[in-house]
């Protein structure tokens, strides 16, 4: 055997594979707890979820539009029930439906200017891609409820209200989220790992 053949032969052994790289690297994750990164998120039950949106309702009957969408924006469901994360996503398309189209823009600078503010369009901005997508929890799939006398999001069963009127009432939203926080609500909203 040739010097050539026994060095590769022992060049060729699996014993490098062995050595775990990432812990020797001080900046590496697997040195430090990514979850410390955001603090948990609490897990908020459906319940929870249901008193939240008897109170949005009587701020919608009071009048304060602003109340109501900022109390939805404030606790947004991360760590909860696929049930919890629906009920949610169903009070906040109820109020962005109650809001006209001309008080859109002077409530999103409001609440922009706010403390917050961004962090609440961003959250905002998650609400109206998950109702775009669809999918299991979005705008198709949102059940009416009795709401006191306000409309709701989704199309009653048995009417023809196509689901584009749904869908024009978020692509308005996000229209108007955009023109007040900038493309960076976006960017955070696709680059954020909690999920509404």
């Amino acid at each position: 055997m040739s010097i050539i053949q026994q060095h590769t032969s022992a060049t060729l052994s699996d014993a490098w594979r062995t050595i775990d790289i990432d812990a020797l690297t001080e900046e590496s994750s697997v040195n430090f707890d990514t979850s410390t990164l955001r603090p948990p998120q609490p897990e908020i039950t459906e319940a929870e979820v249901r008193q939240l949106a008897g109170q949005v309702r009587q701020l919608l009957r009071g009048g304060d539009t602003e109340g109501a969408l900022r109390g939805c924006l404030d606790t947004p469901v991360y760590n909860g029930t696929d049930g919890a994360k629906d009920a949610h996503l169903q009070t906040i398309l109820e109020v962005l439906q109650s809001i006209k189209a001309s008080e859109m823009s002077p409530l999103l600078k409001s609440i922009y200017g706010s403390e917050g503010g961004s962090e609440a369009l961003d959250v905002l901005v998650k609400y109206i891609y998950k109702g775009m997508g669809g999918g299991a929890n979005g705008a198709s799939k949102v059940t009416p409820q009795s709401t006191g006398g306000f409309s709701q999001f989704a199309s009653r069963p048995g009417s023809a209200e196509p689901a584009a009127a749904a869908m024009s009432v978020l692509l308005s939203w996000h229209e108007k989220v955009v023109e007040v926080a900038g493309l960076g609500c976006i960017t955070r909203t696709m680059t954020d790992w909690r999920r509404v």
